[in-house]
C-alpha cells in the first residue's frame, strides 16, 4: 500500500472516531499522526485503519481503535504526565500516549510481544519518552510511580490493589473488570490517601490479565 493510501485512511479514522464521539483534540490529533500499520501484521497492513480489532502473535490482539481513543480519553492525559500502561501488545497505545507528550512505562508479559513493540517504539520515538518492561504488569512498577494515569489493556476478575498503590491522588485508572469473556470498563480516581471513586461505564471485551494480581497463567 503507498503513504497516500495510509494516509488518506488515517484522516477517515479520525473522522469516524468523531462521529463515535471522541471529542479530545489532543486525542484525535494522536490518531492522525501514528502510523498504526505500523503495529499490524502484514496480512492485516490494509486493514488498519478499518475501526476494529486485528489479530497478532500470541493470540493476542491490536484493540479496536475506538477503544484506544476511548481509554485514552477518559485517562485525561496532559503534555508532562507519566503513564504506566498494562499490556503493551503490539505497542499502539503507548504510541498514541507518546504522541501526546507524555512519558509512558509499559509493561508487556509475552516477550515476543515485548520484544517487537519495543523495537517499533524505539524506532518512532527516539529518546526516553517510552519506557518498556517484560514481566508481569498486574504487580505494577513501583520504580518510576506515582503515576499521573494507569491503563490497563486486558481484562482484571478485580483491580489490583498494587496499580491502586501506584496512582497519583487526582489520576486515573482505567481498566476492564469482568470475566475472562467480557468486562465492564472502569474509571478509578484516586481522591486522596486512601479513598477512590470507582465510575463503572460501558460493557466491554479484552482478552485476560495474567499475573499474581489477575488471572492465573492460561
Amino acid at each position: 500500500m503507498s503513504r497516500h493510501f495510509y494516509t488518506e485512511a488515517r484522516s477517515g479514522l479520525v473522522q469516524i472516531l468523531r462521529e463515535r464521539g471522541i471529542t479530545n483534540e489532543a486525542v484525535l490529533q494522536a490518531f492522525g499522526s501514528v502510523p498504526r500499520e505500523q503495529f499490524v501484521s502484514d496480512p492485516f497492513k490494509q486493514r488498519a485503519y478499518e475501526d476494529i480489532a486485528l489479530p497478532i502473535d500470541k493470540h493476542q490482539t491490536i484493540s479496536q481503535p475506538y477503544t484506544v481513543a476511548r481509554m485514552t480519553e477518559l485517562l485525561e492525559v496532559k503534555p508532562g504526565h507519566s503513564i504506566l500502561e498494562i499490556g503493551t501488545g503490539s505497542g499502539y497505545q503507548a504510541a498514541i500516549l507518546a504522541e501526546m507528550g507524555v512519558t509512558v512505562y509499559t509493561i508487556e508479559r509475552h516477550f515476543e510481544l515485548y520484544n517487537a513493540a519495543r523495537s517499533i517504539l524505539k524506532e518512532l520515538f527516539q529518546g526516553t519518552s517510552i519506557q518498556c518492561r517484560f514481566g508481569d504488569g498486574t504487580i505494577g512498577w513501583s520504580e518510576y510511580a506515582p503515576y499521573d494515569g494507569i491503563i490497563v489493556t486486558a481484562g482484571a476478575p478485580e483491580i489490583p490493589d498494587a496499580l491502586l498503590k501506584q496512582l497519583s491522588i487526582g489520576g486515573h485508572l482505567i481498566i476492564p473488570v469482568g470475566s475472562e469473556k467480557s468486562q465492564v470498563m472502569h474509571c478509578v480516581v484516586r481522591e486522596d490517601e486512601n479513598n477512590y471513586a470507582d465510575y463503572p461505564l460501558e460493557d466491554v471485551s479484552f482478552v485476560p490479565l495474567i499475573g499474581k494480581q489477575g488471572w492465573s497463567g492460561i
